[in-house]
């Protein structure tokens, strides 16, 4: 039964994943792990919409579009976590909760990759779990989901 509906959204040159530095990135491609999430989803009660871009402004677009028809974000931004302040305002405008996830251990790589403008923004942060990170964003996700319908439900609305 699903009770929650995320946006997965993954940013650029993440379509390579499989084949872009597999020592870094593992050998799971991008629709690996699309289904890892709809399993996943499945089994939280989430309906998972999983996307991908290398275009900035096509994220933004589908964070606006999504403002009114999704409960949460999971979003791994890739080069646009330490670049894109355009991004992290599209986040900022939907005030739905947001967990930032990286493949890579980000802080164990070149220091242009440890600030992330998305950081600040998101519940929480996966780092360095390989593609499980995406499952690990998506049960705490609906954790936190069904804390907000609890605190709706308590309160009367």
């Amino acid at each position: 039964m699903t009770f929650a509906s995320v946006l997965v959204l993954n940013g650029p040159n993440l379509n390579l994943l499989g084949t872009r530095e597999p020592t870094i990135y593992g050998s799971e491609t991008l629709a690996d792990v699309a289904e890892r999430c709809r399993q996943a989803g499945e089994r939280l009660g989430l309906a998972i919409d999983f996307r991908q871009s290398n275009a900035e402004h096509q994220l933004i677009d589908w964070l606006h579009d999504a403002r009114e028809r999704v409960h949460g974000i999971v979003i791994n931004p890739a080069a646009y976590t330490h670049t894109s302040v355009a991004l992290a305002d599209a986040l900022k405008a939907i005030d739905k909760p947001v967990i930032e996830v990286h493949i890579s251990n980000v802080h164990k790589r070149e220091a242009f990759r440890h600030h992330s403008y998305v950081s600040p923004i998101a519940e929480a942060i996966i780092v360095g779990c390989g593609t499980q990170g995406y499952v690990l964003a998506l049960e705490r996700m609906a954790e936190l989901l069904k804390a907000n319908e609890q605190r709706k439900r308590e309160a009367g609305q």
